[in-house]
């Protein structure tokens, strides 16, 4: 599978998350066999009002995979003017936000609210295009705005003609949030509607997940999200499983432990121990699941102020779930 002409390797890709999806993320998703990942969302308003933080996003991007960064706005002049910004950014591809439900999100037209105007899709894609100093561009949808207003197919469609060359389907509407199941016949229904690749995107959390998601589908990949926070070893075993091979074995927690603390470590190195820490807090009580104490363990991470507590918290993970 390919991003235009960008080569992929099998495997699932790196879902954007805000909040969470930041180069040490996105770097440690790559060397677990991410087959592309994505940065979290950024403002194309921000963006053109010179907002710093919103730079800072797409910050020490390059590892292991091609990367792209997430841009949303609802309007098509914005997401020209915003692309032609970040022209010196060292990405591989762009990928335009009709997903994200949030409120804060929504309010301003963007994300799931363009899953309500497939004329404005498409115009938003067609102004990142021709914006493009020729990197591909992408997009991340949902169904719909709600369960009677199931708009995916008509959007991929117009997605398709102004221009992207890969899209990504969560399968619920923006009023199911992020539950309940999805809807794979519906990701099934673009699919079967668009000529370019498309990959789905809900409820995987396993490597038995991601080929049945595919068998129903009918897509050309997965792209996980949630599961793989504090798990990214789900990437190597979705690429093992998709090559047909065995799947390796779950890490140790010890190499839990490792990783956690790597990655935290790298988030204080680029953004300072200040700004990084209470953003450690979230990704470190993903690795906590399944613990022995889970709970308790998980009210330690809200309390990571500096880098050495987190030496303290491995400590106290080793005392609770002793290795036999």
């Amino acid at each position: 599978m390919k991003i235009g002409e960008i080569s992929l390797k099998a495997g699932a890709a790196l879902a954007p998350m805000a909040g969470f999806t930041d180069a040490p993320c996105r770097r440690m998703a790559a060397r677990h066999g991410a087959s592309f990942t994505v940065s979290e969302m950024v403002s194309a308003k921000a963006l053109t009002f010179g907002d710093k933080k919103s730079f800072r996003l797409m910050a020490h991007g390059r590892n292991d995979a091609p990367w792209g960064v997430q841009l949303f706005g609802a309007e098509p002049e914005t997401m020209a003017q915003a692309v032609r910004l970040i022209q010196k950014v060292d990405y591989d591809f762009l990928d335009l936000n009709m997903g994200c439900p949030a409120p804060k999100i929504t309010s301003s037209g963007a994300g799931s609210r363009l899953m309500q105007d497939p004329v404005l899709a498409g115009q938003i894609v067609r102004a990142a295009v021709q914006a493009s100093d020729g990197r591909p561009v992408t997009v991340k949808m949902r169904l719909g705005w709600d369960n009677q207003h199931l708009t995916a197919r008509e959007v991929a469609l117009r997605c398709e003609e102004a221009g992207a060359v890969l899209l990504t389907v969560h399968g619920r509407s923006r009023e199911e949030m992020y539950q309940p199941g999805i809807h794979p016949e519906e990701i099934r229904r673009v699919k079967e509607a668009v000529s370019i690749p498309v990959l789905a995107n809900g409820d995987v959390a396993s490597a038995d997940d991601a080929l049945r998601l595919l068998e129903e589908t009918g897509c050309d990949g997965v792209m996980v999200g949630r599961a793989a926070l504090g798990n990214p070893w789900l990437f190597e075993q979705i690429a093992a499983a998709l090559e047909g091979k065995p799947l390796p074995p779950p890490p140790t927690l010890r190499q839990r432990m490792a990783e956690m603390r790597r990655q935290i470590e790298e988030m204080c190195e680029e953004k300072g121990e200040w700004a990084a820490m209470p953003q450690a807090r979230s990704q470190a009580m993903h690795y906590m699941a399944g613990l022995r104490g889970a709970a308790g363990l998980r009210r330690a991470c809200s309390g990571l102020s500096h880098f050495s507590d987190v030496d303290e918290l491995i400590r106290r993970v080793m005392e609770e779930n002793p290795i036999r």
